[in-house]
């Protein structure tokens, strides 16, 4: 991804935490019908979706240690 979407995608992380909404984050290293959400608290979760794909079962709650490592990985090191 270019500097330009990389940045919009901070952008869109930040504006869905500030207004009470999760934000989604694909990671190539997941299955297909999984990924994490991570939620204005803090908290990021492992989720898959269910076959409708209009939900998410959560898979685990990811640690501190997990969450804060990932954000790092994406370079979401600021809400």
């Amino acid at each position: 991804m270019g500097k330009r979407g990389t940045e919009a995608v901070r952008k869109l992380r930040i504006r869905k935490l500030v207004n009470g909404q999760p934000f989604m984050i694909n990671s190539k290293e997941l299955v297909s019908n999984q990924c994490y959400l991570e939620y204005p608290n803090g908290i990021i979760k492992l989720v898959s979706l269910t076959k409708s794909a209009r939900d998410f079962n959560v898979v685990r709650e990811l640690s501190s240690i997990e969450a804060n490592t990932l954000r790092r990985r994406y370079d979401f090191t600021s809400k």
